[in-house]
């Protein structure tokens, strides 16, 4: 047995109570690093979606001292921010590892997840924001995807008020995205600047540099291996395809295809028939151990 289906095994037969559980925005690239973890490592895990606005008070709920997602629950402590919880997941399920065994190395690829983090999540996310605000209909249906239908009239009648708090929040009018638009493209220049000949931005081997690079860049890539619907990129405004069409076509935008093509793999989350399955096993359990122990007495 490999050390991917020992990680499964540990908690596939664990009750739903005591697996991880991921609180996220479906269509967030942070999120999306800490899935991609958590999938990589094979560590079987609920997925608990919400809603945009509502997330905050959540996250406040559930961390204290984090107001947005993703929020990973673990052993009755919920961890906030994904580079806080990527160092939990590598402490708990070291293998695979995504941090590199060498110590200079290691410091590379933490450094590299927190320029990446820094100089191009907040960007990339404000750029986008502004060009989609204007156009519920096409954000919409993504906030609420697999959502019941009394969230997804909710979030209708809610978003002219989302949408300013989503500006304030971010801070987004057109001078502020012109600025993100140009911390993007110079995120861009760096991946290309920093991918190694092994076609990996530290050493031979995937990390969580190529990890968080790639995560944060899905939405130029717009890999298939991606775990939810994303807006069909003809549907997109004109001035934002043509942004992330000049980024895709570049080699740092085709390395992001190439990353998610190699490491993306298959979801580690439980869905509800593999939870109900669990659930019946452990009943199941516990009636053949009270029937023994009857017998026993």
């Amino acid at each position: 047995m490999s050390h991917l289906d020992h990680a499964a095994a540990d908690h596939s037969d664990q009750p739903e109570s005591m697996l991880p559980v991921l609180w996220q925005l479906q269509l967030s690239h942070y999120n999306e690093k800490v899935r991609w973890a958590l999938d990589h490592k094979r560590i079987p895990h609920l997925r608990r979606s919400l809603l945009p606005g509502p997330h905050i008070r959540k996250a406040q709920r559930l961390t204290g001292d984090t107001s947005t997602t993703p929020v990973l629950t673990l052993d009755g402590r919920s961890i906030g921010d994904s580079t806080r919880i990527i160092a939990t997941i590598e402490q708990r399920w070291p293998q695979p590892p995504l941090y590199p065994e060498d110590e200079t190395q290691r410091h590379r690829a933490l450094e590299l997840e927190e320029f990446f983090d820094e100089e191009l999540g907040p960007h990339i996310r404000r750029a986008m924001y502004h060009e989609m605000l204007p156009h519920p209909e096409l954000l919409l249906p993504r906030f609420t995807h697999a959502q019941p239908l009394r969230y997804q009239m909710l979030l209708r009648a809610g978003f002219p008020a989302l949408r300013t708090a989503i500006r304030r929040r971010m801070d987004i009018n057109p001078e502020t995205a012109a600025a993100s638009r140009a911390k993007v493209v110079a995120a861009m220049d760096r991946l290309e600047r920093e991918v190694c000949s092994s076609g990996y931005l530290v050493g031979d081997a995937f990390t969580v540099a190529d990890l968080t690079a790639a995560a944060l860049f899905y939405g130029v890539a717009r890999p298939p291996e991606f775990p939810y619907p994303m807006i069909a990129f003809d549907e997109l405004p004109e001035s934002w395809r043509g942004f992330l069409d000049s980024l895709a076509r570049r080699p740092g935008g085709r390395w992001v295809a190439e990353i998610y093509r190699r490491h993306r793999g298959r979801s580690a989350e439980l869905m509800a028939g593999e939870r109900a399955s669990t659930h019946r096993a452990d009943h199941t359990t516990a009636r053949m151990t009270s029937t023994t122990e009857g017998a026993s007495t």
